[in-house]
């Protein structure tokens, strides 16, 4: 069965679900950065020595009820690469740089998120946030997946971990971006959405370990 309105709407109201899930993320996410903080500062040197720029890069994405956000990422590309080129990145893409390759590779530079996580702007789970360019592209069906939290992982993130791989072979990357891959991305998450649950979350979790580590 396909999802609907009503299914969603059905989900978001049951408080305890989310407060549920919030306790989790907020703990989980801090004891994560209190770890993972020596890792961190690794990272943080090396991407200072490979090139100029900020440690961070900070993009503005859509999170829950149209919420405007900055997401935090370690820097993997020049500085202002979105000035040079499109906002998805394909292939080999010449702005990546050498430690930004390795830390794509293992899905390192994805680790402040959990800084989003922590503020709760986003959870470890959930639809992955847009920027605003492509979710005004979204249909009302679609828009749904705006009603949850965004995620650092999610099946479709899953799914197309290989995407930069995916759009390489297309003429058009940006084109099969929005009629092809996030169609599918879109109709996965509110799929998602409508079982959605913590032994879901922790399930996708151990899934994108697996996916990362193979």
């Amino acid at each position: 069965m396909s999802p609907t309105n009503l299914d969603v709407k059905n989900f978001v109201e049951k408080p305890f679900n989310d407060l549920l899930k919030r306790m989790f993320d907020f703990l989980v996410s801090f004891i994560f950065i209190i770890i993972l903080f020596p890792l961190f500062v690794i990272i943080a040197v090396l991407i200072k020595k490979d090139s100029d720029g900020p440690i961070l890069f900070k993009q503005v994405r859509v999170g829950k009820n149209d919420t405007l956000f900055e997401i935090y990422k370690f820097r993997t590309m020049v500085v202002d690469a979105e000035k040079i080129g499109k906002q998805i990145t394909v292939g080999k893409d010449s702005r990546i740089t050498r430690s930004g390759d390795f830390l794509r590779r293992y899905k390192l530079d994805e680790l402040p998120q959990l800084f989003n996580v922590l503020k709760g702007e986003m959870s470890f789970v959930g639809p992955r946030p847009e920027v605003p360019k492509y979710t005004r592209l979204y249909n009302e069906e679609q828009r749904n997946v705006l009603k949850v939290r965004p995620g650092i992982t999610d099946y479709a993130s899953i799914k197309y971990r290989r995407e930069n791989e995916l759009l390489a072979r297309s003429d058009n990357p940006e084109e099969t971006y929005i009629k092809e891959v996030m169609q599918d991305k879109l109709q996965i998450n509110l799929e998602y959405i409508n079982k959605r649950s913590i032994f879901e979350d922790i399930r996708i979790m151990f899934l994108t370990i697996i996916k990362i580590l193979n």
